[in-house]
Order: structure tokens, then C-alpha cells, then sequence
């Protein structure tokens, strides 16, 4: 899979920790990471895994899906200037090229790579809609949360498994879902994916309401 843009996903953190004003030490503070891998994460000298990103934005109050857009700064919710978050929503209704659609031709899609063997692309975007919606490859031993962690995070998930094998971690149960199988649940509910097989899991999947 090759992505038609490397958004800088470490210099955009970055950018918003500052425009948040939080220090570096008080941001991984409140993730539950180390100083040393914010850090890493913001020169782009190591990916975060899906569990970790889910926690900084949510901790700097942006969307995950901002993270996607290389062209232009991450909107913060709740900054500092009046009507910043109308603001952008407008300049994203305004501009043509913020929208991702009708037709994302396959190869030319945005991709995130994500610690753990995790990548995501994303398969399109409405201004102002509230939803993630991608395609996700899990690689063999992959997993959404490393250390064997559970994350939870705003929204509800839906997915759909088109090829290979995932073992889904829900509270305290535990689902495989094979091709053709689909999830969702609230996904502030804790809960972890997995590959343990030796071929890539691949499958559509949205997060749709409160992602921020």
C-alpha cells in the first residue's frame, strides 16, 4: 500500500500541544506514556500504536482524522480564538480539495502507519462529518493496543472483516471475527484487536459520534 500523501502525524501533535499550551512532560503525563516517546513520536522517530494515538488526541482535544490532512493545521476544539472550530469548518465546506470523495481511486488514498502493524487508509471525508472511515490492515501479530492493553476512546465502531483473521478483546470477552463477520459496540468499551495469524486481516471499519 502506498500512500499518496506521508502526512508529518508527530509534527502535527506537536503543533497542537503547543497551541494547547502543554508541555511535553505533562501531555505524556496524562496519555500514561514516557516523555521520551512523545517525544519520539513528535520528530517522527517512532509511530504510535492505534490505542496511544487515540489517547494523545483525545488529551489535545483533536480529531483523529485531522491527523489524515498534511496540508494544513490540526483544528484544536475548544482553542483559545473565538469561533476557531465554525471557522475551519467552513474553510473545510469551502475548499473542494478537503473533501475526499465522491470517488477515492485505489493507490491514491492517504495512510497512516501505525505502531504495532497497524495501518490505516482512509477512504473518505465530508466537511464537518463526524466520522472516521477506513480501511484497516492488521499484520500478522499486529494489535491496536501494544503490552496487551485494552484502549477506549469517544464514538461508536463499526467494522467489517474482508480478508484474515482477528481476535476482538470486548471488556471481558473475547470474539474472533472472520471475513465476512462484522462488529460494533460503544467504543468507550474497553477493547483490543489482534492478528495472530500469518496473513494480513483487512477490513472496513468507521468510527462514527464523539471521536475528539
Amino acid at each position: 500500500m502506498s500512500p499518496a500523501v506521508v502526512p508529518p502525524v508527530g509534527a502535527r501533535i506537536r503543533q497542537a500541544r503547543l497551541e494547547r499550551g502543554t508541555s511535553l512532560r505533562a501531555l505524556a503525563r496524562e496519555v500514561g506514556v514516557s516523555a521520551s516517546l512523545v517525544s519520539q513520536i513528535e520528530t517522527g522517530k517512532s509511530q504510535p500504536s492505534v490505542s496511544t494515538l487515540y489517547a494523545i488526541t483525545t488529551a489535545l482535544g483533536i480529531s483523529v482524522e485531522s491527523l489524515f490532512d498534511a496540508r494544513a493545521p490540526a483544528p484544536v476544539v475548544g482553542a483559545s480564538t473565538p469561533g476557531s472550530l465554525p471557522h475551519a469548518l467552513a474553510a473545510f465546506a469551502a475548499d473542494p480539495g478537503r473533501r475526499i470523495g465522491p470517488l477515492a481511486v485505489a493507490g491514491e488514498r492517504e495512510t497512516l502507519e501505525l505502531d504495532s502493524g497497524v495501518v490505516w487508509e482512509r477512504l473518505g471525508r465530508v466537511p464537518g462529518a463526524d466520522i472516521d472511515f477506513l480501511l484497516v490492515t492488521y499484520r500478522p501479530g499486529g494489535s491496536s493496543a501494544g503490552s496487551g492493553g485494552l484502549m477506549r476512546h469517544g464514538g461508536t465502531e463499526y467494522g467489517y472483516l474482508t480478508s484474515g483473521e482477528l481476535v476482538l478483546t470486548l471488556g471481558f470477552d473475547e470474539y474472533t471475527v472472520r471475513p465476512g463477520d462484522a462488529v460494533c459496540f460503544e467504543s468507550t468499551t474497553p477493547h483490543r484487536y489482534r492478528n495472530d495469524g500469518e496473513v494480513p486481516a483487512v477490513g472496513v471499519w468507521f468510527v462514527s459520534g464523539d471521536v475528539q
